[in-house]
């Protein structure tokens, strides 16, 4: 999608909303380089100081990030995720995540178990293989695990058909990917840390075209790796892992 020159009164908004389509429509992916204030300027038609506030706003909402002497960069592909990754990297907040992930994935997972197609399943059985295989203790490979389990719950939400939740869950990626790298960075089970197990379990409800179990096994799951996660942080209010029901 090209830029198109800014018409409406407020043209930091206009500026500001282009911006953000080409980011959350792949056409400026994660790490992409930004064109620079001069060209942002001949490509909008507007003046410097309505790019300067309009890449500040975003730069601030974190999802875009000015790297000194080397421009300007795309971070994240929503304002939602990027606020949710600002939380996460606070170990303390980290736990909040989990309780967000957990009230969609239970959601997900039911929705799965009611409307998943063949070719939903085959997707899930495949992208489980996935998460098997990239199951390691070597902590550079860590990063390998945390995207094949990131897509793997994708593909759960995916196979909900609801396209709001599938949309909310999209603009979460980045905030849900720092809380996956604290619980595989952090002093765990290997059991804990990879719960093959209790992901097979999802899959096996979602084909089964069992909601309640569905439910149940996603809601295990995250249960599992919060209390993981409190263990190391004594401080934390236990009662706080009572908000996420898997009975």
């Amino acid at each position: 999608m090209p830029l198109r020159g800014a018409v409406r009164r407020n043209l930091v908004d206009e500026v500001i909303e282009q911006i953000e389509d080409l980011i959350t429509g792949g056409e400026w992916p994660l790490e992409h380089r930004i064109p620079s204030e001069p060209e942002l300027v001949e490509l909008l038609g507007v003046g410097r100081n309505t790019v300067r506030e309009a890449v500040r706003a975003l730069v601030h909402s974190g999802m875009l990030q000015a790297r000194q002497g080397d421009g300007t960069y795309v971070r994240s592909r929503s304002g939602v995720g990027a606020a949710l990754a600002r939380v996460a990297r606070h170990h303390r907040e980290i736990l909040d995540v989990y309780e967000v992930r957990a009230s969609l994935e239970r959601d997900a997972a039911r929705m799965a178990a009611m409307r998943g197609t063949p070719d939903d399943l085959a997707l899930l059985r495949a992208a489980l293989a996935d998460r098997d295989r990239a199951q390691s203790t070597r902590p550079e490979e860590h990063e390998a695990f945390v995207e094949a389990d990131l897509r793997f719950h994708r593909q759960v939400v995916a196979a909900s058909h609801n396209s709001a939740l599938i949309d909310l869950y999209a603009h979460l990626t980045d905030g849900l990917r720092e809380t996956l790298r604290a619980v595989v960075d952090s002093p765990l089970p290997d059991a804990v840390r990879h719960q093959a197990p209790e992901h097979a379990s999802i899959v096996a409800a979602i084909e089964a075209g069992d909601p309640e179990a569905a439910e149940r096994a996603a809601a295990l799951c995250l249960h599992r790796a919060v209390a993981a996660l409190q263990n190391l942080r004594p401080d934390r209010p236990g009662a706080r892992i009572k908000e996420i029901r898997h009975e």
